[in-house]
């Protein structure tokens, strides 16, 4: 493969005249140059052009759960949005730990060129880090205390949350349950005071027995549907706050016989990929994972090519209520059907 020393061999230039050139600065010999560069198929090396320019080609993308559909689904309009940039994705997982995000961010600043950040919680520090230390940052779903500086790229959650809770309570539904992520996370909080307001809009209030909080992983999602089916008077309906939970739902559902809609309606936040074709299939609040993904990309390139500096931008994209056949008005013999089969197919296990 031809050098940079070949390349100034060939023009009859020093090197440093030649580096020159291929930093876009003007030097008198750049049509000699650029002669013999075409003719030795001369191509620099991408390392040595970082450390001249200070570029590292690389954007780093931290995600709490690199399993969650939706997740993927934002890596997708990352990798969309990039294109043609330049630029390859570093993407690392922090598994919802604050510590563990501390650590990748700590590893990945001196290779990468700006963060797109999914925090673990809105109490960690290591976006606040990177800010002092000047590397561009945008936060992607989640908000950190204090960040207003940030540009952020959210969904209406509380919006999607109170729809959700007016869908059920319009179809007469009064013992409705709620399985919530953690709180000290954006989406957690927001869903959580949506669906409150959606339930009072309907003169209803949670009942603490169906109050649950889960971790946004399938496993909870299951545990919490086996506990409010073990209770002395089961909910109607339940409403998961992300798509992971709903299908743990539907697994302990499944597991346990119980028919969807007719015994409890499952309404979820997040589509699934398959939501459509389950059987009935998933109603849910469905919101633009793709174009979220697209446009935190785009605010982090205006900053990393255009020199954008102003505040940070806040953005907030629009949720939809997609209504199929998980969800129906509620059997006025639910209690007493569902009681005696549940027990039946737990061993006698449900508690009364």
């Amino acid at each position: 493969m031809a050098t940079i020393y070949d390349v100034a061999a060939r023009a009859g230039v020093s090197t440093a005249t030649v580096s020159r050139w291929l930093a876009g600065q003007p030097v008198r010999a750049a049509a000699v140059i650029r002669e013999a560069v075409e003719e030795l198929g001369y191509s620099p090396s991408p390392m040595a052009q970082s450390l001249k320019s200070g570029r590292r080609g690389a954007i780093g993308v931290v995600v709490p759960d690199v399993t969650n559909p939706f997740f993927a689904a934002v890596v997708k309009g990352l990798e969309q949005a990039s294109r043609g940039f330049g630029y390859h994705m570093l993407l690392a997982n922090s598994d919802e730990s604050s510590e563990l995000e501390a650590d990748i961010l700590a590893e990945l600043t001196p290779r990468v060129d700006g963060f797109i950040l999914a925090p673990a919680h809105e109490q960690d520090l290591g976006p606040h880090a990177l800010s002092e230390a000047g590397v561009p940052a945008v936060l992607l779903d989640r908000e950190v205390s204090g960040g207003e500086a940030f540009d952020v790229v959210l969904v209406d959650n509380e919006g999607g949350a109170r729809a959700a809770a007016s869908h059920l309570v319009s179809l007469g539904h009064e013992r409705i349950a709620m399985i919530n992520g953690p709180t000290d996370t954006t989406p957690g909080r927001g869903r959580r005071a949506g669906f409150l307001a959606g339930l009072a809009e309907g003169d209803l209030a949670l009942d603490p027995v169906y109050d649950m909080t889960g971790d946004f992983r399938e496993e909870s999602g299951r545990q919490i549907t086996l506990q409010l089916l073990a209770l002395p008077e089961s909910p109607t309906a339940i409403f998961t706050a992300n798509n992971l939970m709903t299908v743990g739902a539907l697994k302990a559902l499944r597991d346990m016989r119980v028919r969807v809609p007719d015994d409890i309606s499952i309404i979820g936040f997040d589509d699934l990929s398959l939501g459509s074709l389950l059987q009935p299939p998933l109603t849910c609040i469905a919101r633009p994972d793709v174009e979220q993904g697209a446009l935190a990309m785009r605010l982090l390139l205006s900053r990393l090519t255009d020199g954008i500096l102003d505040d940070g931008r806040h953005i907030v994209l629009n949720t939809s209520l997609l209504v199929r056949g998980s969800t129906r008005a509620p059997s006025a013999a639910h209690a007493p059907e569902i009681r005696p089969r549940l027990r039946a197919r737990s061993g006698g296990a449900t508690s009364e």
